[in-house]
């Protein structure tokens, strides 16, 4: 019997689902409303695409076993993406100061556009003949509250446009945050979703510039923003990306949000807790107007809470939790979802009795990690609807600036908090009795003065000074 799957939307989350399910289904095919760029090109149907992205440890790591023989890492390297790790190649200005450039290397991430990322993705998952991405709309899920069976599809680009039922033993949601899950769930029958949303009224700002002579290999720089200090969040990036160029986005919460204009654009980041980044870009040369975006908002559906959950139904990626960008997390929580589907397919297969639960309820756990760090942080801000700090927020978030204060002068706990960012390991690891003790000890070293540049990299801001 042919096996079919069906993937709603061609995203990253889409296109990563789609890979892990070409080693089960004989047939998968990925609905994409939108005409998709030939090359790295920005895509309409996603907001933050020209904002800074940074593809973690962890997500590279589950992107890598779930996009076997690919090398999506070799691919991007190919294409120009920055490796860069976190201990040598960040320059970080934290709420408890500035952290430093330790000897050993820690985690590594990605650093390049989200154009260049998803590109190499699909590129390398439509590769697979099983793999068929197709210019359609999903409008409705088939079937009942015990099993969904398909999706209706109306069809995109064509005068004729109608609609047409198309069968699957398996459907995966991955249409971002504007999928409309709940609603066809409660069209079969299935009710009581809980849903949350946290919104600090984050604005980005984002120009690209050519990196000046001689800074091709920049460490990527983050003043970032101070959820403590009982006023709006503001923060700055400059993030190498291919073909020497430099993505510098701005982020300001409620109340405080960067300009559009390229005047007020370079005064803000020079406004910054810290002026390095404006002074950083003061010469460089402007690629790009600036682009900006307010999609921005904390949103969760709770399904792994739903008590009867149906068969052939999995919802991952955005559709299922998206995250205030400025902590850099989305992409690496649509991966680990990917792998959750990816590892239960490889144990049962796409007819697997409760596959689509124990995906559901698995894919739930890194998201829990990431909201809980995500909403731990923006619940602090002014202005911030749907959430305030409770006395567990004060419990957790006193450890969490220790953690961060200790990290600025202890290669211990600049190694745990990495770990933890990076979601190569979630929250128990700062449970460790050396993690414990290197809070309780707190930074081993004195506060950095300023930015840990070298005298050359120092030398990028002297014209400005």
């Amino acid at each position: 019997m042919t096996r079919r799957a069906v993937v709603i939307g061609a995203g990253l989350a889409g296109m990563l689902a789609a890979a892990a399910l070409s080693t089960s289904a004989d047939e998968v095919i990925v609905l994409e409303r939108d005409e998709l760029p030939e090359g790295p090109a920005h895509r309409k149907g996603l907001p933050q695409g020209r904002h800074s992205h940074v593809l973690m440890a962890g997500g590279l790591a589950a992107m890598e076993e779930v996009v076997p023989g690919a090398s999506i890492r070799k691919q991007l390297l190919a294409a120009g993406a920055h490796e860069l790790s976190l201990g040598r190649d960040m320059v970080a200005l934290t709420s408890e100061g500035w952290l430093r450039r330790w000897q050993d290397e820690g985690p590594r991430l990605i650093a390049c556009s989200r154009a260049l990322l998803d590109w190499v993705v699909r590129a390398a998952v439509a590769a697979d003949p099983r793999v068929v991405i197709r210019r359609g709309r999903a409008v409705d899920l088939l079937g009942d509250a015990g099993r969904v069976t398909g999706v209706r599809v109306a069809a995109e680009g064509a005068e004729d446009a109608g609609e047409s039922d198309l069968a699957a033993d398996l459907v995966v949601d991955t249409s971002g945050r504007g999928s409309r899950v709940v609603h066809w769930l409660g069209g079969l029958g299935v009710t009581g979703v809980r849903e949350r949303t946290v919104d600090t009224g984050l604005v980005n700002a984002t120009r690209v510039y050519r990196a000046p002579e001689g800074a091709e290999r920049f460490p990527m720089t983050v003043v970032q923003a101070d959820p403590y200090v009982s006023r709006p969040g503001r923060s700055g990036m400059i993030l190498p990306i291919e073909g020497g160029r430099w993505m510098v986005s701005l982020g300001g919460t409620r109340g405080g949000e960067p300009p559009a204009d390229p005047e007020g654009f370079l005064r803000y980041a020079l406004d910054l807790p810290h002026p390095v980044v404006g002074r950083l870009i003061a010469a460089a040369e402007p690629l790009t107007d600036v682009h900006l975006s307010r999609s921005t908002r904390n949103d969760r559906r709770y399904l792994e809470k739903v008590r009867d959950w149906p068969e052939g139904l999995v919802v991952l990626g955005d559709a299922l939790a998206t995250f205030n960008p400025a902590y850099g997390q989305g992409m690496t929580v649509a991966a680990l979802g990917a792998r959750v589907l990816h590892r239960e397919l490889a144990a049962g297969g796409v007819g697997a009795a409760g596959l689509a639960r124990r995906v559901q309820r698995g894919a739930a756990r890194p998201v829990d990690a990431a909201w809980a760090a995500a909403v731990g942080q923006d619940v602090w801000y002014p202005g911030t609807r749907g959430a305030r700090p409770g006395l567990g927020d004060r419990v957790v978030t006193g450890f969490a600036r220790r953690l961060t204060l200790a990290a600025t002068g202890s290669p211990g706990a600049a190694a745990a908090l990495w770990d933890v960012t990076s979601l190569l390991a979630g929250p128990g690891r700062l449970l460790r009795p050396a993690t414990l003790l290197a809070v309780l000890n707190g930074p081993l070293l004195p506060p950095l003065p300023g930015p840990p540049l070298t005298r050359e990299e120092r030398r990028l801001m002297e014209p400005a000074v």
